[in-house]
């Protein structure tokens, strides 16, 4: 469909009509400038109120020195986050959609978001469906954002965006693109939504400003002035004259520093400049005293300064640079366009500084763990399946006494639990506890306003959730039926998923292969039967960071930056199957890749007869210690090595787990780990 283009004789009266417009949207959404997300769909003020943020959002955008036929809203902030504060979740307002993925298009004539499979259901439940179009991105018939901007805007057409919530990767691309068929993308410097919010008496919120910790050398295994050199030194291979690093996990890596600015990762919003003689950081606050006092233990002296101010900082740095002679500054390409723009001092000098962008040097340091790291994330991993075994024990006790359950009161017990583990510090996502047909919903989030779905004896339950200790972080999926009775559909599908983990977990493979070479064996199974699931496979796991991490992961598209997998990574393993309106099924554990040899202790080791030429044998050791459902296994499904595989790992979950529990007198606990944990047998 072809954009609509708005035609006056005079465009300085289309223009005042436009304020006109915006004035007046302003004195109508008084009285829905506190709405409540708990309206349905198919409410006629739901539709009022998605409707005229839309118009005010077209009004604003037709009001720009140049009008825009289209305005690009990614799942964004500044940083490249994956999961974002309330102030940047700009996509969520206009679109209703909550989803943590997704991209919105608007033109004066259409709505669009762009989210992968993981979300098609999720959107058809919250968005306004008379306004809003799914672009199923999965799909092969979906066209690409860019190519559908290219075939519905008119010749001549402006597209805007946000430099800061762009990337140069993303940016450099659809500026292409757009030029081909002389079409121009406009960096508008000031977030279009962030008006129409304020024109609506809906302004966005502050930005969060949480007190930062430190994380001291015994959790981190390397001080931050240590990690400092290392990266220096990088700088002189690259001959680089600075390093900034702008993705907020890496910020707190380096520095050994947590935060709590984004929800359930401990981050804080900050920049950081890396030159040779310095170390500057721009944040929302001052470091407290406990803070400075852990970096200059480290051997870290730092400058800061606020957080508003490293693009100006930045142009200034590029005018001093490029008065004496050629300089490089280094960069990651995942950082934001508008970042870009300010290292190389595009818009202030007439020969902009050359920049080296790329992936950035501490995502691929933080990748490999050190061995200090991998034992926090083995020692976590014991503590949290205690309070997940506990959480299942407690469910099913509640259940089989016809007690009733919410979703979201089994989310809260479990949160109990967690937090007489020690050095646990929150949730490491929010918690998924899919009951019945909201376990199709891959990633559901149920409202704690309005009714609560109640979970039924009969019901399959997907239990998706993870913690934030100080020594690690985790991330672990437990499908079970409350009734132990499954049908022979569900338990077919339950196997055939476990199958596919049991492939990927017992997998070995050549050192340096990228990770999505491994995703068709956790896909195996599902595919004889003509199944699949519309999510990854794995993806990485941050230490006591976020609890998704790149650049590697397993999936059947390829990670644009997977260095190849090696020893010392961890990913998570998390094949599932979903049947909407009926059921979901998933099974995730975290794997550390490790070395295997003839002699090691994996089930294939044995089997060997090379090493691949040199290039070294990688398999998985499996970190997750919670027991999976024995009555929703079909045993005629699984070959000898399959079951014993399975028995195998229980018995090393009991082995684990249990003296723990018997130490801290949780007797019922261990009874019930017992019995779940005896040996599966064929018929």
């Amino acid at each position: 469909m072809k954009c609509i283009l708005f035609i006056s004789n005079s465009m300085r009266m289309w223009r005042t009509g436009c304020l006109l417009f915006i004035l007046l949207c302003a004195v109508q959404s008084r009285a829905s400038s506190h709405e409540d997300r708990s309206l349905f769909i198919g409410n006629k003020a739901f539709h009022n109120m998605s409707l005229q943020r839309l118009t005010t959002l077209r009004a604003v955008m037709a009001s720009q020195p140049t009008a825009l036929a289209a305005y690009i809203i990614p799942t964004a902030d500044a940083h490249n986050s994956e999961y974002i504060a309330p102030v940047d979740a700009r996509r969520e307002w206009i679109s209703g959609f909550t989803g943590s993925a997704g991209t919105a298009v608007v033109t004066s004539a259409a709505a669009l978001v762009w989210t992968d499979g993981r979300y098609y259901t999720q959107f058809e439940k919250e968005a306004d469906l008379k306004i809003w179009t799914l672009m199923k991105q999965s799909l092969p018939e979906t066209p690409t954002l860019e190519k559908w901007l290219c075939n519905n805007l008119s010749e001549g057409s402006a597209v805007g965006v946000d430099p800061h919530t762009f990337t140069r990767e993303e940016w450099t691309p659809l500026q292409t693109a757009l030029s081909k068929v002389n079409m121009q993308l406009i960096a508008v410097p000031k977030n279009l939504v962030d008006e129409a919010r304020r024109i609506n008496n809906h302004p966005p919120p502050a930005r969060p400003n949480n007190t930062v910790i430190p994380l001291a050398v015994n959790y981190t295994g390397k001080p931050a002035g240590q990690k400092i050199r290392e990266l220096r030194n990088k700088m002189v291979d690259k001959n680089a004259s600075a390093l900034i690093i702008t993705a907020l996990d890496e910020v707190a890596y380096t520095l050994n520093l947590r935060g709590s600015d984004i929800k359930y990762n401990p981050v804080f919003f900050s920049y950081l400049i890396i030159t040779p003689t310095s170390v500057v950081l721009f944040h929302t606050g001052c470091l407290p005293e406990p803070v400075l006092s852990q970096l200059s233990a480290e051997g870290v002296e730092v400058q800061e300064y606020p957080y508003e101010e490293v693009e100006e900082y930045l142009k200034n740095m590029a005018k001093e640079l490029s008065q004496c002679g050629k300089h490089s500054i280094w960069l990651s390409s995942d950082a934001s366009e508008a970042i870009h723009r300010a290292a190389s001092g595009v818009d202030v000098l007439k020969t902009p500084l050359s920049l080296i962008s790329e992936v950035s040097p501490v995502a691929l340091m933080k990748l490999v763990k050190n061995e200090i790291e991998l034992e926090g994330f083995r020692h976590c991993h014991i503590r949290d399946g205690i309070a997940v075994s506990r959480l299942l024990k407690w469910l099913h006790d509640q259940i089989d006494k016809g007690l009733p359950v919410t979703e979201i009161q089994a989310a809260d017990k479990l949160l109990e639990f967690r937090k007489e583990e020690a050095d646990f510090m929150g949730p490491s996502f929010e918690t998924i506890p899919g009951a019945g047909a909201n376990g199709a919903i891959i990633h559901y989030s149920p409202s704690r306003d309005g009714p609560q779905k109640v979970i039924e004896k009969n019901d399959m339950f997907l239990l998706d959730s993870g913690g934030q200790y100080k020594d690690g972080t985790t991330d672990i999926t437990r499908t079970r039926h409350m009734g132990r009775s499954p049908t022979a559909e569900q338990k077919s599908a339950f196997t055939r998923v476990l199958k596919g983990q049991m492939m990927v977990g017992s997998a070995l493979f050549p050192q340096g292969v990228k990770g999505n070479v491994l995703d068709s064996f956790a896909r195996h199974c599902l595919w004889q039967v003509g199944l699949d699931y519309a999510h990854g496979t794995g993806h990485g796991v941050g230490h006591c960071l976020n609890v998704h991490e790149g650049p590697a992961g397993v999936s059947w598209r390829p990670y644009p930056h997977d260095p190849g997998l090696k020893p010392r990574q961890i990913l998570s393993n998390e094949p599932g199957y979903y049947k909407v309106g009926a059921f979901g099924i998933r099974h995730e554990d975290l794997v550390e890749i490790v070395q295997v040899t003839k002699d090691s202790k994996h089930p294939k080791a044995s089997g060997l007869l090379g090493d691949f030429d040199g290039r070294g044998v990688l398999g998985f050791n499996t970190l997750t210690l919670v027991p999976n459902q024995k009555e929703c296994i079909d045993v005629s499904l699984l070959s000898d090595a399959e079951l014993n595989y399975i028995n195998n790992y229980h018995a090393r979950v009991l082995e684990t787990l249990g003296p723990i529990m018997k130490q801290r007198n949780l007797n019922e606990d261990l009874l019930w780990l017992q019995k779940e944990c005896s040996p599966l047998v064929r018929d």
